[in-house]
């Protein structure tokens, strides 16, 4: 057996040991490197739009009841890819990165038929971790925003219990519909392809009058049961006992739509088969030093190449700096202000749609309710911290280049060709003078120094995330043993399975 595979072993028998006598909230735990996905929580929103004629659709629909379960076919058509991000599912999930405060998520998708569907998702609380973010599509008049916030606790599974919902509203009818963000669990870690299971009763209630209430099913403790199954009913709520539509199958595969008052089927519904569009982002040279795939540049490329220390170091560099932002501010007697976030004590728009199914639905008020600053959207520009660095650091100062965040590393010529098929491009890096001259950063080697390449993936924009909810690599199957028990045979497998470090 390698070093990597026995260290990387230890280390996860310890880690899932410290999780198992953690009682509270495990948000912000760190997880070891090689289980990381090379993306972030902040990126997750994008899930929610990722099918453009899906989000769209509902505008065009003249009939109010019909409008209805048209955005439930929408929310049921994103809980997929939510929960697996762009993974194919037999590959099971691994753990996103945790987004630091103020961490930005920016794209757009664009069809000349469709329009441009927009998304700005931003981290703007750490303690706790909450997300915010808001989707567009002007063309049709469909917008959406929200917020969660994710509690995570161990009890023989991993629980990812969400505080939050999201607000969709329709401009041409002026209505809004109220979304839950259903708890999570997550199974199989010992099979070596976790996987999530959403769990509870949720109602999705429109500012018309119709609800449709939603209860997610899963395998038992005893076998029993459809893994990822889905039951749902619409009806209006001046008579809820008339059930209007019925809909049963799996969240993540076929559904079956039927009339509630007749019994007859209307169609099946299959999310496998949706055509799921790439998100479209700057090329990492033009975004921010804030916006995530570039503020995680350096974390992402050590991945790619399996380097754990160079993944536990650039990591480190971000999350210290993060921590001694937030010391300079308790000392100066601030708060972080986001950028395109603002927290409000209220929402009167979900206390009155709420009210028909409060269960639904929790908020932490200590966490408070976030909404969009849409002219901060019209005004904002690059850069959007000025000089400062996520790593706390000054543009000028900092010890890498930030203008393009390509990460600096020795190779030489018979490594080229690996590189190359691997869809790195390379070049000769500028010397320490010459950079200077040029106005750039400091590079990260010697002065004078002109053998150094710079290694850069060339396919970063619009390629598709492998990443999902919070803490979902670190459950322990159904019936398994406990987690102080597990075997040397059973984490290499898992190890063997999961890890790019791994052969």
């Amino acid at each position: 057996m390698s070093n990597d595979i026995a260290n990387n072993r230890s280390a996860l028998k310890d880690f899932l040991g410290s999780v198992a006598t953690v009682s509270g909230d495990l948000s912000n735990i760190t997880a070891p490197p090689f289980v990381l996905a090379e993306n972030s929580t902040v990126e997750i929103p994008q899930y929610w739009a990722d099918h453009p004629t899906l989000f769209i659709s509902q505008a065009a629909e003249e009939d109010a009841e019909k409008r209805a379960l048209s955005v439930l076919k929408y929310f049921i058509g994103t809980l997929r890819n939510q929960q697996y991000s762009g993974r194919r599912e037999k590959d099971g999930v691994k753990k996103p990165l945790n987004a630091f405060l103020g961490e930005l998520f920016l794209g757009h998708w664009k069809d000349e038929e469709i329009g441009e569907t927009r998304l700005v998702a931003e981290q703007v609380s750490h303690h706790p971790p909450i997300t915010a973010c808001y989707l567009w599509n002007d063309k049709h008049g469909v917008r959406a925003q929200g917020f969660t916030q994710q509690e995570i606790t161990f009890s023989g599974n991993v629980n990812i219990k969400q505080k939050g919902y999201a607000l969709l509203h329709l401009d041409r009818w002026d209505e809004d519909y109220l979304i839950p963000v259903p708890n999570i669990k997550v199974k199989g870690l010992l099979t070596g392809t976790p996987y999530p299971e959403l769990a509870g009763e949720y109602s999705l209630i429109s500012s018309n009058g119709y609800v449709s209430h939603l209860k997610f099913t899963g395998k038992s403790f005893l076998g029993g049961g459809q893994k990822n199954g889905l039951e749902a009913r619409l009806y209006h709520a001046d008579k809820p006992s008339e059930t209007l539509y019925t809909v049963k199958g799996a969240w993540n595969g076929e559904l079956t739509f039927k009339n509630g008052r007749t019994g007859e089927e209307i169609y099946t519904f299959n999310v496998n088969d949706l055509d799921s569009a790439n998100i479209e982002v700057a090329h990492l040279s033009e975004q921010d030093p804030w916006e995530s795939r570039k503020a995680w540049g350096e974390v992402i490329s050590a991945l790619h190449r399996g380097e754990m220390k160079r993944v536990a170091d650039a990591k480190s560099r971000v999350e210290e700096g993060q921590r001694h932002m937030r010391d300079a501010e308790a000392a100066r007697g601030e708060h972080w202000k986001p950028m395109f976030f603002e927290r409000t004590e209220g929402d009167p728009v979900f206390d009155k749609l709420s009210a028909l199914d409060p269960g639904s639905f929790t908020v932490d008020k200590t966490g408070g309710f976030w909404k969009v600053n849409r002219e901060a959207i019209k005004t904002v520009k690059r850069p959007f911290y000025g000089d400062l660095l996520p790593t706390n650091e000054q543009i000028q100062h900092a010890d890498r280049d930030w203008t393009t965040n390509r990460d600096s590393v020795q190779i030489d010529s018979s490594h080229r060709e690996a590189f190359a098929a691997a869809g790195y491009s390379s070049k000769v890096s500028k010397s320490d003078s010459a950079a200077k001259e040029d106005g750039a950063t400091k590079s990260n080697g010697p002065a004078n120094e002109v053998t150094e390449t710079t290694i850069e993936k060339t396919s970063v924009v619009g390629e598709p995330k492998n990443y999902t909810s919070e803490k979902q690599e670190l459950v322990q199957g159904v019936g398994a043993p406990a987690v102080g028990e597990l075997t040397n045979a059973q984490v290499e497998a898992f190890l063997r399975a999961k890890s790019s470090n791994v052969d």
